[in-house]
C-alpha cells in the first residue's frame, strides 16, 4: 500500500481576499463611509454603491467543533457564508442585503451568541490559554471571562461607555493577555516549593536555571542527590521555573491571587499608547465564578460609565481626574505597593507610537 505522501508546510503570507466577501474584493480600498446602524452591526458603503452589513457577535475564544459547525451553519442558512474573527474572538457575518441582518442577528441570539460588541461598548475579553493548554497558570483565564461577561452581558450588547472598553485576563504574570483598560492578573506571591526527591528525575537543571530572569535559581546537592535551590530574595514569584520543572511547584491554593490593573491601551487614537498600573490584589483565586473580582471589576466600570466624558478611555478618564479621585469613586483601598517607582522605566518607556530616547 503507498503511503500517502506528507503534506508540504505553506511558506510566507496567505492571500487573504479569497476568504473575503466578493463585495469586500470588488471594493478593497474604494470605501466610500461606514456607519453603524445598531450595536452590532456594521454598514459599509463603496464609491460604487455597493453595500454590505457586518454582524459581529460574542464568541468563547475555545470552541468545540459542535459550536464551530453551529456558527457555520448559520453563516450558510442566514448569511452568505462568509465569517471572520476578530482579534477578541468576535465573529463576523458578512451580507449584502439590509434585509438579511434581522433575521441572522434574531438567529444568532436564539443560539446564544450575543450581537454587540462594536462602537462604546465592553467587547469580548482577549485572554491567555488557562488550563487547557497552558503549561504555567495560576488560574484559568477562559473561566474568569466566562464569569465577568455573564455580569457585563448587557455591556456587550449596548453601546453606553463614554468610549470602547477593553479588558484582559492572564493566567499568570507574564501577562500574555497584554495591555487593556481593565486586566485580571494572577499572582503568586510565595517562592516555589521544591520537592527535591523528583528535580534529578524530571528536571533538566540547566534549562531551569536559564529560564529564571532573575537568576534567583542555582544547582545544588540535597541529601547527596543533584537538585536546585531558590534565593529568596531574588525570586520576583513569576512562575517560569515551572513549566520545564514541575517539582518546582508555584501555585497555591492559599497565596495564589489574583490582581487588577487598569489604564492600559495599545491604540495612539487621542492619546499614546499606556501601561496599566497596579489598583487592587491580593483577590482570591476563587473558582468557578471569581465573586470578588466581578464586584471590583463592575464596580471601576460603573464608576467610568457614569464619570467618564464622550470619546474618553479609562486611561484618559483617570489622567483627567487624578489617581487620588479615581480611588476615592471606585472606594478601592490604595497601599504603597500601588506606587510606580520603578525608576528603570524613562517614563514608561516612552510608550508613544514615536518613540524618542
Amino acid at each position: 500500500m503507498t503511503q500517502a505522501q506528507a503534506r508540504k508546510p505553506v511558506e510566507g503570507f496567505l492571500d487573504n481576499k479569497k476568504f473575503l466577501h466578493p463585495k469586500f474584493v470588488a471594493n478593497y480600498g474604494n470605501w466610500k463611509c461606514h456607519d453603524r446602524p445598531r450595536p452590532g452591526v456594521l454598514h459599509h458603503v463603496s464609491h460604487s454603491g455597493d453595500e454590505v452589513w457586518t454582524v459581529r457577535a460574542g464568541t468563547q475564544r475555545q470552541m468545540d467543533h459542535y459550536t464551530i459547525r453551529k456558527l457555520c451553519d448559520i453563516a450558510d442558512k442566514f448569511a452568505e457564508g462568509f465569517v471572520r474573527f476578530t482579534i477578541r474572538s468576535n465573529i463576523e457575518f458578512s451580507v449584502s442585503a439590509e434585509a438579511k441582518v434581522a433575521p441572522l442577528i434574531a438567529e444568532l441570539e436564539k443560539n446564544g451568541f450575543p450581537v454587540g460588541g462594536t462602537g462604546n461598548s465592553v467587547s469580548m475579553v482577549s485572554h491567555t490559554q488557562g488550563w487547557l493548554h497552558c503549561d504555567i497558570p495560576g488560574t484559568d483565564a477562559s473561566g474568569v471571562v466566562k464569569s465577568m461577561m455573564d455580569s457585563l452581558y448587557e455591556e456587550f450588547k449596548n453601546e453606553q461607555m463614554p468610549n470602547r472598553v477593553r479588558l484582559s485576563t492572564s493566567c499568570c504574570e507574564i501577562n500574555c493577555g497584554g495591555q487593556a483598560d481593565i486586566a485580571v492578573i494572577i499572582q503568586h506571591t510565595k517562592p516555589p516549593k521544591i520537592n527535591h526527591e523528583q528535580v534529578a528525575n524530571v528536571c533538566e537543571r540547566p534549562t531551569v536555571v536559564a529560564r529564571c530572569p532573575v537568576a534567583a535559581i542555582r544547582p545544588a546537592l540535597v541529601n547527596g542527590r543533584p537538585s536546585l535551590e531558590v534565593d529568596e530574595k531574588k525570586c520576583i514569584c513569576c512562575g517560569a521555573c515551572y513549566p520545564p520543572c514541575p517539582p518546582m511547584q508555584i501555585n497555591d491554593p492559599e497565596h495564589s491571587k489574583l490582581a487588577i490593573w487598569v489604564g492600559g491601551k495599545n491604540s495612539n487614537a487621542r492619546s499614546k499608547p499606556t501601561f496599566h498600573k497596579l489598583v487592587i490584589s491580593g483577590l482570591p483565586n476563587n473558582a468557578p465564578r471569581w465573586p470578588e473580582v466581578n464586584e471590583v471589576v463592575k464596580k471601576i466600570l460603573m464608576t467610568y460609565k457614569a464619570d467618564g466624558r464622550p470619546w474618553e478611555r479609562m486611561a484618559d478618564w483617570i489622567d483627567r481626574i487624578g489617581w487620588p479621585r479615581f480611588f476615592e469613586k471606585t472606594g478601592l483601598p490604595f497601599t504603597k505597593y500601588m506606587i510606580d517607582d520603578w525608576r528603570g522605566g524613562r517614563a514608561n518607556l516612552n510608550a508613544s507610537a514615536h518613540i524618542r530616547f
